[in-house]
């Protein structure tokens, strides 16, 4: 196959929620916590994967999903990527996704993905997703002209019982059709910025918290994460910022202007805050380093918050926190930006937050309240649900640009822009993101706490349809034969 120049990008989306939902407001009352507070700051339910499903369930099942939505011939397909964080696999991968898919298929008495498709999974905390994407695109324009592939971003949030991160779990999968000429959007990664840094201990998944523990069909492997709160919003902050830096450079933007050109922008959403301090305080350091008017109203902030416009502005233009040398107890929780925060509080109560901020995100904003954090499928289910969204109201977003924002911990983060194709109302009329989430179980108390611990219960089973589920669990492990801890799976139909 020869090089393409022709555009590529997306051209469909297709989801699968496990149905378990928990609403923060019974999980306040459950864990003596604040219901204002955390519908503020977080949102208003999120969802848990049950005792028959995995990663690689809810990943095989979205793409069967977006196979059967868009009409896919499968033949097609030379490349399936599985990003993800939660893999229970550390040898196979997608592979694994593609052969419950082929399953499937035949099933359907449809032909198989073939031979020749290629099958990487990637991992990069949250951003697997992402990469997979940019390997996705790269792989059609440099040896896969004419092919299709498909990407899937599967992931489980889990955190221990009276973490910081209890909230915000969820589970989810999204999968995404890329090809050439795209009938939802174009992407030209030329146009992307890219920023990595190693920061040793935000958020981190060690296997020592991973191994040692039973499995089997009545208890699932617990994944939870090393973290460290504030300094992972720190490093989501500081890593966005050198990302967007490095898209402005590459096109000689000026980065004001450009952000208050946007219409719509998208983020990685661990909860419901952070994507939107993220987008304003690159906001109020583009101001910094705007014209006359711009630094004006950059003081009026500085003023209203009574911090020294010049030190703040030395803060944005010169300093470079050393995340790495924050990394320990006693430093832990200090703002890497000190000022800039504090100013950032002042601007979230002016007339142009809402203009700037709220409005470019609004757009699948109410959705994702009730979805928790997906980790890799995040982003792509806010672009789903926001598409889905601008197609009901009759939002025209034909030729515009969309920002979108990735980000994994560790830490990594990737900017890059979407140019809306004339087509994307035909392909978003496809993508059923509120179908994918009209199945829901509400859990009592009790059902929460034996679901998060991983323990099978006979009052939340469902009428399985269309999907695949877990059969069983090998526990063999012999000297000539062992199976132990594999996953056998089955597709209900």
């Amino acid at each position: 196959m020869k090089k393409t120049n022709t555009p590529i990008g997306i051209s469909g989306l297709a989801a699968y929620i496990p149905p378990y939902r928990v609403w923060l407001n019974d999980w306040c009352e459950w864990t003596n916590n604040q219901w204002p507070k955390i519908r503020e700051v977080v949102g208003r339910s999120f969802r848990l994967r049950g005792n028959h499903q995995s990663v690689y369930t809810m990943a095989a099942t979205a793409v069967i999903r977006l196979i059967d939505q868009y009409d896919i011939d499968p033949s097609k397909i030379k490349f399936l990527a599985l990003g993800t964080e939660s893999s229970t696999d550390n040898s196979a991968g997608a592979i694994i996704i593609k052969g419950m898919v082929n399953q499937a298929l035949i099933s359907k008495n449809k032909a198989p993905i073939q031979r020749s498709c290629e099958v990487p999974e990637y991992k990069h905390a949250c951003l697997g997703g992402v990469y997979a994407m940019k390997g996705a695109i790269r792989h059609i324009a440099l040896d896969g002209a004419g092919s299709q592939a498909i990407v899937v971003c599967s992931d489980i949030a889990e955190y221990p019982i009276g973490s910081s991160g209890e909230p915000t779990q969820g589970a989810g999968a999204v999968a995404m059709l890329i090809e050439e000429n795209p009938k939802l959007v174009e992407i030209d990664l030329k146009n992307s910025g890219s920023a990595s840094d190693y920061r040793i201990l935000d958020f981190r998944k060690p296997m020592i918290r991973f191994c040692q523990q039973e499995r089997n069909l009545k208890q699932q492997v617990q994944d939870f994460p090393v973290f460290n709160g504030k300094y992972s919003t720190t490093c989501y902050l500081d890593e966005t910022l050198h990302a967007l830096d490095n898209m402005y450079n590459r096109r000689d933007l000026e980065p004001i202007n450009y952000l208050r050109s946007l219409k719509t922008v998208f983020m990685h959403r661990p909860y419901r805050k952070m994507p939107e301090t993220g987008l304003a305080v690159a906001y109020l350091f583009a101001l910094a380093k705007g014209n006359v008017n711009d630094q004006a109203e950059f003081k009026s902030y500085c003023y209203e918050a009574g911090i020294d416009p010049i030190k703040a502005t030395e803060e944005i233009k010169t300093y470079s926190p050393d995340l790495k040398a924050l990394a320990n107890p006693i430093d832990l929780s200090k703002d890497a930006y000190p000022l800039t925060m504090g100013i950032f509080r002042v601007f979230r109560e002016s007339r142009h937050y809402r203009r700037e901020i709220l409005d470019k995100m609004s757009l699948g904003s109410d959705t994702m309240l009730d979805l928790g954090n997906l980790y890799t499928a995040a982003l792509p289910a806010w672009i789903a649900s926001g598409f889905e969204q601008a197609l009901e109201e009759k939002i025209d977003l034909t030729n515009s640009e969309i920002l979108t924002f990735g980000y994994g911990s560790g830490d990594a983060a990737e900017v890059i822009p979407f140019k809306v194709s004339k087509k994307w109302h035909t392909a978003a009329k496809n993508i059923h993101f509120s179908d994918a989430m009209n199945l829901t179980i509400d859990l009592n108390k009790k059902q929460y706490f034996d679901l998060h611990e991983g323990k099978s219960s006979r009052s939340l089973n469902y009428e399985i349809k269309n999907e695949f589920v877990i059969e069983s669990v090998g526990e063999t492990d012999e000297k000539n034969y062992q199976n132990i801890g594999i996953e056998y799976h089955r597709y209900v139909v």
